[in-house]
């Protein structure tokens, strides 16, 4: 897994980002209206880069908002983006907006985590995945991941457990190698050490359709029965604020007509 280590200098941050790309100085420089001479000199320290060609460079190399706040201060600029709380006032429109589709999606379950998977807000659907969870595990603030994988958690009743957490630890690794976060960092070791329980057996009232699925499905055991959702993850586009960017907005899809129907009775 690659990292982009702290230095001295805007110059060799902007380098760790273009090595974690794949992309050449030429290529940066193409895409960003420069030269390859000049991405070499502020790499090197060579040359300190305007405000405007940090942006620009970080914008081209996908670099998160919060990340750019921290390119700008070590080349010695004041941070560009602002990190409003979510309960701030000025937030109103993006908690009513998140809260409208979280309700919409009902009676499928949706949730919205922060960059460290910390449960921000979630739908009734999540409250009925969530039967049975030890109230040790629901205290505020909640955590998706812990919630997930831990041994008294959801995980005893993941029927693939093995292939879900894969594909879980996996994308927090790639989320550790965007977000220098020792918070991330702690979470990814404490949940990767939990023991993984045996799936529990399919009983007469499951069901098993051996369909093969398009996507990796998480398939669950609640009240005897096996529900099956695909999930999605949506994020803002062209966020200007640092915790709007780290919003993420994780929706479950039915994966078969049992899961759909099931949910809808119990949420008519």
């Amino acid at each position: 897994m690659t990292t982009v280590a702290p230095d001295t200098g805007v110059g060799p941050l902007l380098r760790g980002w273009r090595e974690q790309r794949r992309m050449s100085q030429l290529e940066l420089a193409l895409r960003a209206d420069s030269s390859a001479r000049h991405i070499s000199f502020v790499e090197t320290g060579r040359s300190r880069p305007s405000e405007e060609m940090v942006l620009r460079l970080a914008e081209h190399l996908d670099v998160p908002v919060r990340e750019r706040n921290a390119l700008l201060v070590m080349a010695g600029y004041a941070p560009r983006f602002a990190e409003t709380p979510l309960q701030d006032p000025a937030m109103g429109a993006v908690r009513e907006a998140v809260e409208r589709l979280l309700q919409g999606y009902e009676p499928y379950p949706a949730l919205v985590v922060d960059a460290t998977y910390t449960v921000l807000a979630a739908n009734r659907g999540i409250a009925v995945l969530l039967d049975g969870v030890p109230e040790h595990l629901l205290a505020p603030p909640l955590n998706a991941m812990r919630l997930t994988l831990h041994p008294e958690g959801l995980a005893p009743r993941i029927l693939n457990l093995p292939e879900w957490r894969a594909d879980l630890l996996a994308q927090m690794e790639r989320q550790i190698a965007l977000l220098r976060s020792s918070r991330l960092r702690a979470l990814y070791d404490e949940v990767a050490a939990y023991p993984a329980p045996e799936p529990p057996p399919v009983g007469p009232g499951g069901t098993e359709t051996g369909v093969p699925s398009p996507a990796l499905p998480l398939r669950i055991m609640h009240d005897g029965r096996v529900l099956s959702f695909l999930s999605s993850i949506a994020t803002f586009n062209t966020p200007m604020d640092v915790t709007v960017a780290e919003l993420a907005i994780e929706t479950f899809l039915p994966a078969d007509r049992e899961t759909a129907a099931h949910l809808h009775a119990l949420m008519p």
